[in-house]
Protein backbone atom coordinates (compact mmCIF):
# COMPACT_ATOMS: atom_id res chain seq x y z
CA UNK A 1 0.00 0.00 0.00
CA UNK A 2 1.45 3.56 -1.03
CA UNK A 3 1.69 6.36 1.23
CA UNK A 4 1.08 9.52 0.36
CA UNK A 5 2.79 12.28 2.48
CA UNK A 6 3.61 16.16 1.59
CA UNK A 7 6.56 17.87 2.92
CA UNK A 8 6.96 21.44 2.78
CA UNK A 9 9.74 23.36 2.19
CA UNK A 10 10.30 26.96 4.18
CA UNK A 11 12.92 28.99 1.52
CA UNK A 12 12.57 32.04 4.30
CA UNK A 13 14.49 35.16 4.90
CA UNK A 14 15.32 35.84 8.46
CA UNK A 15 16.72 38.26 10.32
CA UNK A 16 20.46 37.69 12.82
CA UNK A 17 19.00 37.61 16.48
CA UNK A 18 15.56 38.68 16.12
CA UNK A 19 14.42 35.07 17.90
CA UNK A 20 10.66 35.82 18.74
CA UNK A 21 10.19 37.50 14.80
CA UNK A 22 11.98 34.53 13.62
CA UNK A 23 9.51 32.22 15.77
CA UNK A 24 6.20 34.34 14.90
CA UNK A 25 7.26 33.50 10.75
CA UNK A 26 8.20 29.57 11.89
CA UNK A 27 4.46 29.38 13.24
CA UNK A 28 2.81 31.36 10.60
CA UNK A 29 4.66 28.82 7.82
CA UNK A 30 3.37 25.77 9.82
CA UNK A 31 -0.10 26.75 10.06
CA UNK A 32 -0.23 27.69 6.49
CA UNK A 33 1.35 24.91 5.66
CA UNK A 34 -0.94 22.58 7.13
CA UNK A 35 -4.48 24.48 6.44
CA UNK A 36 -3.58 25.97 2.78
CA UNK A 37 -0.87 23.50 1.33
CA UNK A 38 -2.29 20.22 3.77
CA UNK A 39 1.37 19.39 4.44
CA UNK A 40 2.60 16.80 6.96
CA UNK A 41 5.69 18.46 7.86
CA UNK A 42 7.56 21.13 6.82
CA UNK A 43 11.17 21.94 6.86
CA UNK A 44 12.90 24.62 8.01
CA UNK A 45 16.27 26.57 7.21
CA UNK A 46 19.82 25.67 9.58
CA UNK A 47 19.47 27.96 13.09
CA UNK A 48 16.26 29.11 11.63
CA UNK A 49 15.17 30.75 15.15
CA UNK A 50 18.42 32.62 15.61
CA UNK A 51 19.50 33.55 11.97
CA UNK A 52 22.70 32.55 10.02
CA UNK A 53 25.16 33.14 11.18
CA UNK A 54 24.99 34.77 14.66
CA UNK A 55 28.10 34.46 15.48
CA UNK A 56 28.83 35.93 19.17
CA UNK A 57 25.60 36.19 20.03
CA UNK A 58 26.07 32.67 20.71
CA UNK A 59 28.04 33.61 23.39
CA UNK A 60 25.54 36.05 25.18
CA UNK A 61 23.98 33.82 28.36
CA UNK A 62 20.03 35.89 27.25
CA UNK A 63 20.10 34.55 23.81
CA UNK A 64 19.99 31.14 24.92
CA UNK A 65 17.26 31.37 27.06
CA UNK A 66 15.17 33.39 24.24
CA UNK A 67 15.69 30.03 22.34
CA UNK A 68 14.04 28.27 24.91
CA UNK A 69 11.20 30.45 25.27
CA UNK A 70 10.67 30.64 21.71
CA UNK A 71 10.81 27.20 20.81
CA UNK A 72 7.82 26.95 23.98
CA UNK A 73 5.90 29.01 22.18
CA UNK A 74 6.31 27.08 19.08
CA UNK A 75 5.47 23.72 20.59
CA UNK A 76 2.15 26.03 22.62
CA UNK A 77 1.12 27.48 19.32
CA UNK A 78 1.19 24.94 16.56
CA UNK A 79 -0.61 21.34 16.18
CA UNK A 80 -1.19 18.90 13.47
CA UNK A 81 1.50 19.20 11.55
CA UNK A 82 6.09 18.07 12.02
CA UNK A 83 8.14 21.14 12.24
CA UNK A 84 11.98 20.55 11.14
CA UNK A 85 13.34 23.50 12.76
CA UNK A 86 17.36 24.39 13.30
CA UNK A 87 18.83 26.45 16.25
CA UNK A 88 21.49 26.64 18.95
CA UNK A 89 20.65 23.86 21.45
CA UNK A 90 22.33 24.28 24.80
CA UNK A 91 22.51 21.00 26.47
CA UNK A 92 24.78 20.88 30.26
CA UNK A 93 26.95 23.32 29.40
CA UNK A 94 27.86 21.96 25.42
CA UNK A 95 26.23 23.98 22.75
CA UNK A 96 25.16 22.32 19.71
CA UNK A 97 24.06 23.39 16.00
CA UNK A 98 20.95 21.05 16.01
CA UNK A 99 17.53 20.52 14.09
CA UNK A 100 14.86 19.58 16.13
CA UNK A 101 11.76 17.82 15.16
CA UNK A 102 8.92 19.33 16.74
CA UNK A 103 5.21 17.26 16.98
CA UNK A 104 2.06 17.89 18.94
CA UNK A 105 3.67 20.52 21.25
CA UNK A 106 6.91 18.46 21.96
CA UNK A 107 10.65 18.20 21.15
CA UNK A 108 10.59 14.18 20.03
CA UNK A 109 14.08 14.35 18.37
CA UNK A 110 17.03 16.33 18.16
CA UNK A 111 20.24 15.94 15.60
CA UNK A 112 23.58 17.87 16.38
CA UNK A 113 25.39 18.72 12.98
CA UNK A 114 28.51 16.13 12.78
CA UNK A 115 30.56 18.12 10.09
CA UNK A 116 31.70 22.25 11.84
CA UNK A 117 32.84 24.20 8.96
CA UNK A 118 35.78 26.38 9.98
CA UNK A 119 37.39 28.03 6.94
CA UNK A 120 36.22 30.92 4.93
CA UNK A 121 33.09 32.65 6.09
CA UNK A 122 32.64 30.04 8.37
CA UNK A 123 33.69 29.94 11.86
CA UNK A 124 31.47 27.11 13.39
CA UNK A 125 33.84 25.56 15.74
CA UNK A 126 34.39 28.82 17.88
CA UNK A 127 30.79 27.99 18.95
CA UNK A 128 29.67 24.67 18.48
CA UNK A 129 30.86 21.02 20.07
CA UNK A 130 30.77 18.03 17.10
CA UNK A 131 27.12 16.50 16.85
CA UNK A 132 28.07 12.36 16.44
CA UNK A 133 25.02 10.48 15.84
CA UNK A 134 22.52 9.49 13.37
CA UNK A 135 19.29 10.84 14.15
CA UNK A 136 16.16 9.04 12.29
CA UNK A 137 12.42 10.15 13.17
CA UNK A 138 9.21 8.68 11.63
CA UNK A 139 7.35 11.81 9.82
CA UNK A 140 4.20 10.70 8.50
CA UNK A 141 5.38 7.05 8.13
CA UNK A 142 8.53 7.70 6.39
CA UNK A 143 11.71 7.11 8.14
CA UNK A 144 13.88 10.30 7.94
CA UNK A 145 17.15 11.14 8.57
CA UNK A 146 18.08 14.63 9.35
CA UNK A 147 21.42 16.36 8.93
CA UNK A 148 22.77 20.04 8.32
CA UNK A 149 24.33 21.93 5.48
CA UNK A 150 28.10 20.59 5.66
CA UNK A 151 27.23 17.34 6.59
CA UNK A 152 25.50 16.70 3.46
CA UNK A 153 29.50 17.54 2.08
CA UNK A 154 31.20 14.56 3.25
CA UNK A 155 29.87 10.69 3.11
CA UNK A 156 29.56 9.58 6.59
CA UNK A 157 26.37 11.65 8.10
CA UNK A 158 24.27 10.41 5.00
CA UNK A 159 25.63 7.24 5.16
CA UNK A 160 25.07 6.93 8.87
CA UNK A 161 21.68 8.20 8.59
CA UNK A 162 20.85 5.07 5.93
CA UNK A 163 22.40 2.70 8.37
CA UNK A 164 19.96 3.79 10.70
CA UNK A 165 16.68 3.33 8.61
CA UNK A 166 16.30 6.51 6.88
CA UNK A 167 14.53 6.44 3.64
CA UNK A 168 14.78 10.07 2.99
CA UNK A 169 17.10 12.50 3.93
CA UNK A 170 16.50 16.07 5.27
CA UNK A 171 19.53 18.80 4.86
CA UNK A 172 18.91 22.21 6.37
CA UNK A 173 20.77 24.57 5.01
CA UNK A 174 22.28 28.17 5.53
CA UNK A 175 24.14 27.91 2.63
CA UNK A 176 25.37 31.29 1.20
CA UNK A 177 25.63 32.49 -2.90
CA UNK A 178 28.38 32.66 -4.82
CA UNK A 179 28.68 31.51 -8.83
CA UNK A 180 27.45 28.89 -9.19
CA UNK A 181 27.13 27.68 -6.32
CA UNK A 182 23.78 25.77 -6.66
CA UNK A 183 25.06 23.60 -9.12
CA UNK A 184 28.72 22.61 -6.61
CA UNK A 185 25.22 21.44 -4.11
CA UNK A 186 23.53 19.24 -6.41
CA UNK A 187 26.37 17.67 -7.59
CA UNK A 188 27.05 16.85 -3.86
CA UNK A 189 23.43 15.80 -3.19
CA UNK A 190 23.83 13.67 -5.71
CA UNK A 191 26.78 12.35 -4.68
CA UNK A 192 24.85 11.65 -1.56
CA UNK A 193 21.91 9.45 -3.05
CA UNK A 194 24.03 7.79 -5.31
CA UNK A 195 26.55 6.42 -2.16
CA UNK A 196 22.76 5.65 -0.04
CA UNK A 197 20.21 5.08 -2.37
CA UNK A 198 17.94 7.46 -0.40
CA UNK A 199 16.31 10.67 -2.16
CA UNK A 200 17.10 13.86 -0.52
CA UNK A 201 15.47 17.33 -0.06
CA UNK A 202 17.67 20.43 0.61
CA UNK A 203 15.75 23.53 2.25
CA UNK A 204 18.11 26.40 1.93
CA UNK A 205 18.19 30.23 3.74
CA UNK A 206 17.18 33.12 1.30
CA UNK A 207 18.68 36.40 2.25
CA UNK A 208 20.88 39.09 2.75
CA UNK A 209 22.94 39.24 6.37
CA UNK A 210 26.15 41.45 6.37
CA UNK A 211 28.52 40.79 3.78
CA UNK A 212 26.88 37.31 3.09
CA UNK A 213 23.55 36.71 0.74
CA UNK A 214 21.70 33.24 0.74
CA UNK A 215 20.10 32.09 -2.62
CA UNK A 216 18.01 29.31 -1.80
CA UNK A 217 17.86 27.66 -4.49
CA UNK A 218 16.10 24.56 -2.66
CA UNK A 219 15.59 21.59 -3.97
CA UNK A 220 14.24 17.76 -3.52
CA UNK A 221 16.35 15.05 -5.68
CA UNK A 222 15.36 11.34 -6.26
CA UNK A 223 17.60 8.39 -5.42
CA UNK A 224 18.51 8.25 -8.78
CA UNK A 225 20.14 11.68 -8.78
CA UNK A 226 17.51 13.44 -10.74
CA UNK A 227 16.03 16.64 -9.64
CA UNK A 228 11.67 16.62 -8.85
CA UNK A 229 11.53 20.01 -7.26
CA UNK A 230 13.88 23.32 -7.49
CA UNK A 231 13.02 26.56 -5.84
CA UNK A 232 13.37 29.80 -7.57
CA UNK A 233 16.74 31.60 -6.39
CA UNK A 234 16.05 34.76 -4.26
CA UNK A 235 12.72 34.28 -3.52
CA UNK A 236 11.18 33.48 -0.88
CA UNK A 237 8.75 30.64 -1.04
CA UNK A 238 6.60 27.72 0.88
CA UNK A 239 7.28 24.43 -1.53
CA UNK A 240 4.85 21.29 -1.53
CA UNK A 241 7.21 18.60 -2.01
CA UNK A 242 4.88 15.57 -2.40
CA UNK A 243 6.25 11.74 -1.24
CA UNK A 244 4.81 7.96 -2.15
CA UNK A 245 6.16 5.85 0.17
CA UNK A 246 5.98 2.06 -0.40
CA UNK A 247 7.96 -1.16 1.35
CA UNK A 248 10.32 1.25 2.49
CA UNK A 249 11.20 2.79 -0.98
CA UNK A 250 10.60 6.64 -0.88
CA UNK A 251 9.82 8.10 -4.32
CA UNK A 252 9.51 12.42 -4.87
CA UNK A 253 7.03 13.43 -7.17
CA UNK A 254 7.63 15.96 -9.84
CA UNK A 255 6.74 19.05 -8.99
CA UNK A 256 7.97 22.46 -10.88
CA UNK A 257 11.41 22.67 -11.16
CA UNK A 258 12.47 26.66 -11.54
CA UNK A 259 15.26 27.06 -13.45
CA UNK A 260 18.78 27.92 -12.36
CA UNK A 261 19.74 31.22 -12.56
CA UNK A 262 22.99 32.12 -15.77
CA UNK A 263 26.04 33.60 -14.20
CA UNK A 264 24.87 37.43 -15.05
CA UNK A 265 21.55 37.28 -13.84
CA UNK A 266 22.41 35.36 -10.48
CA UNK A 267 24.94 37.81 -9.56
CA UNK A 268 22.79 40.54 -10.47
CA UNK A 269 20.08 39.17 -8.29
CA UNK A 270 22.26 38.25 -5.15
CA UNK A 271 23.45 42.38 -5.24
CA UNK A 272 20.17 43.76 -5.61
CA UNK A 273 18.66 41.30 -3.01
CA UNK A 274 21.42 41.70 -0.42
CA UNK A 275 21.41 45.56 -0.73
CA UNK A 276 18.09 45.64 -0.05
CA UNK A 277 18.33 43.32 2.82
CA UNK A 278 20.95 45.53 4.39
CA UNK A 279 19.03 48.43 3.90
CA UNK A 280 15.60 47.20 5.42
CA UNK A 281 17.09 45.54 8.30
CA UNK A 282 19.41 47.63 9.66
CA UNK A 283 16.50 50.56 9.30
CA UNK A 284 17.39 53.02 7.02
CA UNK A 285 15.22 55.20 5.25
CA UNK A 286 16.59 55.17 1.72
CA UNK A 287 20.33 55.21 -0.08
CA UNK A 288 22.33 57.84 -1.36
CA UNK A 289 25.62 57.60 -3.62
CA UNK A 290 27.65 59.56 -5.76
CA UNK A 291 26.96 58.91 -9.54
CA UNK A 292 29.62 60.64 -11.33
CA UNK A 293 28.57 59.49 -14.90
CA UNK A 294 31.20 55.88 -14.89
CA UNK A 295 30.24 52.13 -15.23
CA UNK A 296 30.65 51.68 -11.74
CA UNK A 297 28.19 53.99 -9.94
CA UNK A 298 25.93 53.66 -13.42
CA UNK A 299 25.08 49.94 -11.72
CA UNK A 300 25.53 50.82 -8.16
CA UNK A 301 22.55 53.52 -8.76
CA UNK A 302 20.65 50.74 -10.68
CA UNK A 303 21.14 48.10 -7.95
CA UNK A 304 19.99 50.46 -5.29
CA UNK A 305 16.69 51.26 -7.21
CA UNK A 306 15.69 47.86 -7.74
CA UNK A 307 16.28 47.04 -4.40
CA UNK A 308 14.41 49.93 -2.54
CA UNK A 309 12.92 51.67 -5.39
CA UNK A 310 13.62 55.02 -6.94
CA UNK A 311 11.35 56.90 -4.61
CA UNK A 312 13.80 56.36 -1.87
CA UNK A 313 17.23 57.01 -3.54
CA UNK A 314 19.63 59.97 -4.26
CA UNK A 315 22.03 60.73 -6.54
CA UNK A 316 24.56 63.47 -6.03
CA UNK A 317 26.61 64.82 -9.10
CA UNK A 318 29.84 66.52 -7.74
CA UNK A 319 31.91 67.79 -10.35
CA UNK A 320 35.05 69.17 -10.21
CA UNK A 321 37.32 71.47 -13.16
CA UNK A 322 37.82 67.55 -14.60
CA UNK A 323 34.76 66.38 -14.90
CA UNK A 324 34.21 66.10 -18.32
CA UNK A 325 30.35 67.52 -19.33
CA UNK A 326 29.80 63.87 -20.88
CA UNK A 327 29.69 62.50 -17.19
CA UNK A 328 27.43 65.61 -16.29
CA UNK A 329 25.46 64.79 -19.16
CA UNK A 330 25.07 61.10 -19.01
CA UNK A 331 24.58 60.83 -14.72
CA UNK A 332 21.65 63.74 -15.54
CA UNK A 333 20.34 61.28 -18.27
CA UNK A 334 20.79 57.80 -15.97
CA UNK A 335 19.18 60.07 -12.90
CA UNK A 336 16.37 60.90 -14.88
CA UNK A 337 15.33 57.60 -16.64
CA UNK A 338 15.77 55.50 -13.16
CA UNK A 339 13.38 58.49 -11.42
CA UNK A 340 15.73 59.18 -8.60
CA UNK A 341 15.96 62.43 -6.58
CA UNK A 342 19.02 64.40 -8.23
CA UNK A 343 21.55 67.00 -6.91
CA UNK A 344 24.37 68.57 -8.40
CA UNK A 345 26.69 69.76 -5.99
CA UNK A 346 30.01 71.36 -7.05
CA UNK A 347 33.08 71.04 -5.14
CA UNK A 348 35.63 73.40 -6.48
CA UNK A 349 34.69 75.82 -3.65
CA UNK A 350 35.18 73.23 -1.09
CA UNK A 351 38.69 71.84 -2.59
CA UNK A 352 40.03 75.63 -2.44
CA UNK A 353 39.03 76.17 0.90
CA UNK A 354 41.25 73.07 1.50
CA UNK A 355 44.27 73.65 -0.71
CA UNK A 356 43.99 77.56 1.66
CA UNK A 357 44.03 75.73 4.47
CA UNK A 358 47.10 73.55 3.85
CA UNK A 359 48.88 76.11 1.58
CA UNK A 360 51.36 76.78 4.73
CA UNK A 361 52.13 73.24 5.35
CA UNK A 362 52.02 72.41 1.01
CA UNK A 363 54.16 75.65 0.17
CA UNK A 364 56.62 74.60 -2.66
CA UNK A 365 55.76 70.91 -2.99
CA UNK A 366 54.74 69.58 -6.16
CA UNK A 367 51.47 68.69 -6.42
CA UNK A 368 50.65 64.97 -6.73
CA UNK A 369 47.95 61.92 -5.51
CA UNK A 370 47.36 64.59 -2.15
CA UNK A 371 45.06 66.93 -4.18
CA UNK A 372 43.52 63.94 -6.37
CA UNK A 373 42.59 62.11 -2.68
CA UNK A 374 41.18 65.83 -1.34
CA UNK A 375 38.35 65.73 -4.17
CA UNK A 376 37.73 62.11 -3.29
CA UNK A 377 36.68 63.45 0.30
CA UNK A 378 35.44 66.45 -0.46
CA UNK A 379 32.89 64.34 -1.75
CA UNK A 380 32.96 62.26 1.08
CA UNK A 381 31.70 64.59 3.07
CA UNK A 382 29.26 65.94 1.21
CA UNK A 383 27.73 62.63 1.24
CA UNK A 384 28.03 61.54 4.94
CA UNK A 385 26.26 64.67 5.67
CA UNK A 386 23.40 63.84 3.48
CA UNK A 387 23.59 60.30 5.12
CA UNK A 388 22.92 62.12 8.67
CA UNK A 389 20.28 64.52 7.79
CA UNK A 390 17.57 62.30 5.85
CA UNK A 391 19.09 58.76 7.56
CA UNK A 392 19.82 57.20 4.17
CA UNK A 393 23.02 55.35 3.70
CA UNK A 394 25.91 55.95 1.76
CA UNK A 395 26.35 53.25 -1.19
CA UNK A 396 30.16 53.08 -2.16
CA UNK A 397 30.71 52.48 -5.91
CA UNK A 398 33.90 50.63 -5.92
CA UNK A 399 34.38 47.97 -7.08
CA UNK A 400 37.16 44.39 -6.70
CA UNK A 401 39.45 45.31 -8.94
CA UNK A 402 40.02 48.66 -7.15
CA UNK A 403 39.36 47.13 -3.66
CA UNK A 404 42.14 45.05 -4.47
CA UNK A 405 45.12 47.10 -5.90
CA UNK A 406 43.88 49.70 -3.57
CA UNK A 407 42.70 52.39 -6.35
CA UNK A 408 40.38 53.86 -4.47
CA UNK A 409 40.63 57.12 -1.77
CA UNK A 410 39.88 56.48 2.07
CA UNK A 411 37.72 58.55 4.08
CA UNK A 412 36.50 59.59 0.28
CA UNK A 413 35.02 57.32 -2.38
CA UNK A 414 35.17 54.66 0.57
CA UNK A 415 33.35 56.52 2.96
CA UNK A 416 30.01 54.80 3.32
CA UNK A 417 28.34 52.12 4.89
CA UNK A 418 27.96 49.23 2.52
CA UNK A 419 29.38 48.48 -0.67
CA UNK A 420 27.13 46.31 -3.24
CA UNK A 421 30.01 45.86 -6.17
CA UNK A 422 32.68 45.56 -3.38
CA UNK A 423 33.05 41.99 -4.80
CA UNK A 424 32.75 42.14 -8.23
CA UNK A 425 35.73 42.56 -10.76
CA UNK A 426 35.73 45.36 -13.23
CA UNK A 427 35.16 43.16 -16.16
CA UNK A 428 31.90 41.73 -14.60
CA UNK A 429 30.66 45.14 -13.77
CA UNK A 430 30.68 45.49 -17.57
CA UNK A 431 28.81 42.60 -18.16
CA UNK A 432 26.33 43.39 -15.19
CA UNK A 433 25.27 46.66 -16.70
CA UNK A 434 24.38 45.07 -20.14
CA UNK A 435 22.68 42.41 -17.86
CA UNK A 436 20.72 45.27 -16.44
CA UNK A 437 20.14 47.06 -19.73
CA UNK A 438 18.38 43.78 -21.24
CA UNK A 439 16.01 44.65 -18.29
CA UNK A 440 15.37 48.30 -19.39
CA UNK A 441 18.11 50.72 -20.89
CA UNK A 442 18.56 52.15 -17.82
CA UNK A 443 22.56 53.03 -18.21
CA UNK A 444 23.27 55.08 -20.56
CA UNK A 445 25.25 53.19 -23.52
CA UNK A 446 28.24 55.96 -23.76
CA UNK A 447 28.61 55.01 -20.38
CA UNK A 448 29.65 51.60 -20.81
CA UNK A 449 31.76 52.81 -23.87
CA UNK A 450 34.17 55.46 -22.54
CA UNK A 451 37.28 54.51 -20.87
CA UNK A 452 37.26 54.33 -17.12
CA UNK A 453 38.62 57.47 -15.37
CA UNK A 454 38.42 58.77 -11.69
CA UNK A 455 38.29 62.20 -13.30
CA UNK A 456 40.58 63.79 -10.37
CA UNK A 457 43.65 64.93 -12.69
CA UNK A 458 43.23 66.47 -16.45
CA UNK A 459 42.65 63.75 -18.69
CA UNK A 460 42.82 61.34 -16.48
CA UNK A 461 42.02 57.49 -17.33
CA UNK A 462 42.65 54.32 -15.10
CA UNK A 463 45.23 52.61 -17.32
CA UNK A 464 47.68 55.86 -16.33
CA UNK A 465 47.64 53.80 -12.99
CA UNK A 466 46.48 50.25 -13.67
CA UNK A 467 46.57 47.42 -16.42
CA UNK A 468 44.37 47.14 -18.69
CA UNK A 469 40.92 45.48 -16.84
CA UNK A 470 41.38 42.06 -19.08
CA UNK A 471 44.59 41.85 -17.87
CA UNK A 472 44.19 43.09 -14.20
CA UNK A 473 41.46 40.55 -13.45
CA UNK A 474 42.43 37.29 -14.46
CA UNK A 475 45.41 37.86 -12.28
CA UNK A 476 43.50 38.84 -9.41
CA UNK A 477 41.39 36.29 -9.34
CA UNK A 478 44.53 33.91 -9.30
CA UNK A 479 45.98 35.79 -5.95
CA UNK A 480 43.38 37.05 -4.23
CA UNK A 481 40.87 33.66 -5.24
CA UNK A 482 42.83 31.08 -5.56
CA UNK A 483 45.60 32.06 -3.56
CA UNK A 484 48.60 31.50 -6.28
CA UNK A 485 52.07 32.40 -6.35
CA UNK A 486 53.87 35.18 -8.03
CA UNK A 487 55.49 32.21 -9.59
CA UNK A 488 52.34 30.08 -10.74
CA UNK A 489 50.89 33.47 -11.94
CA UNK A 490 53.96 33.89 -14.35
CA UNK A 491 53.56 30.68 -15.29
CA UNK A 492 50.08 30.90 -16.62
CA UNK A 493 51.79 33.01 -19.45
CA UNK A 494 51.22 36.81 -17.78
CA UNK A 495 53.99 39.18 -17.70
CA UNK A 496 56.54 39.15 -14.90
CA UNK A 497 56.45 42.47 -13.98
CA UNK A 498 52.93 43.29 -14.35
CA UNK A 499 52.24 40.32 -12.31
CA UNK A 500 54.83 41.61 -9.44
CA UNK A 501 53.44 45.08 -9.43
CA UNK A 502 49.94 44.39 -9.32
CA UNK A 503 50.70 41.89 -6.41
CA UNK A 504 52.64 44.70 -4.74
CA UNK A 505 49.32 46.56 -4.67
CA UNK A 506 47.46 44.47 -3.53
CA UNK A 507 49.93 43.48 -0.27
CA UNK A 508 50.18 47.41 0.36
CA UNK A 509 46.74 48.21 0.53
CA UNK A 510 45.42 45.74 2.87
CA UNK A 511 45.02 48.52 5.30
CA UNK A 512 42.63 50.50 3.38
CA UNK A 513 40.67 47.24 2.93
CA UNK A 514 40.54 46.53 6.63
CA UNK A 515 38.47 50.25 6.76
CA UNK A 516 36.61 49.46 3.78
CA UNK A 517 32.71 49.71 4.91
CA UNK A 518 31.51 45.83 4.36
CA UNK A 519 29.77 44.36 0.17
CA UNK A 520 27.87 41.73 -1.15
CA UNK A 521 30.26 38.43 -1.65
CA UNK A 522 29.50 36.73 -4.72
CA UNK A 523 32.80 35.18 -5.50
CA UNK A 524 34.83 32.08 -3.72
CA UNK A 525 36.86 34.37 -1.98
CA UNK A 526 35.76 38.21 -1.32
CA UNK A 527 37.50 40.46 1.03
CA UNK A 528 36.18 41.30 4.64
CA UNK A 529 35.43 37.58 6.85
CA UNK A 530 36.35 35.58 3.94
CA UNK A 531 40.05 36.80 3.23
CA UNK A 532 41.59 37.24 6.83
CA UNK A 533 45.28 38.84 5.96
CA UNK A 534 47.41 40.71 8.14
CA UNK A 535 48.74 43.94 7.49
CA UNK A 536 52.21 44.03 8.50
CA UNK A 537 53.45 41.16 7.04
CA UNK A 538 57.27 39.92 5.73
CA UNK A 539 55.54 36.57 3.83
CA UNK A 540 57.31 36.80 0.26
CA UNK A 541 55.11 36.59 -2.60
CA UNK A 542 56.83 34.16 -5.26
CA UNK A 543 55.72 31.23 -2.58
Amino acid sequence: MNNQVTIVVAQIDLLVGDIEGNARRIVECSQNARERMGANAIVFPELSLTGYPPEDLLQRPGMHHRVRNALAQICEQVRGIDMVVGYPHLERETLYNAAGVIREGEVVAVYHKQRLPNYSVFDEKRHFEVGTDPCVVDIAGIRVGLTICEDIWIAEPARQAAQAGAHLILNLNASPFHVRKWAEREAVARQRVSETGVPLIYANLVGGQDELVFDGDSFAMNADGEIAVRVAAFEEALRCIHLTSRDGRVHIEPGYIDEPLDDEASVYSALVYATRDYIEKNGFAGAVLGLSGGIDSALTLAIAVDAIGADRVEAVMMPSRYTAQISLDDAQAQADTMGVAYHVVPIDALLASFQQALEPLFRNLPADVTEENIQARCRGVLLMAISNKHRKIVLTTGNKSEMSVGYATLYGDMAGGFAPIKDVPKTLVYRLAEYRNRLDAAIPRRVMERPPSAELAPDQKDTDSLPPYEVLDPILERYVELDRSVTEIIADGFDPETVRRVVGMVNRNEYKRRQAPPGVRISRRAFGQDRRYPITSGFGTEE
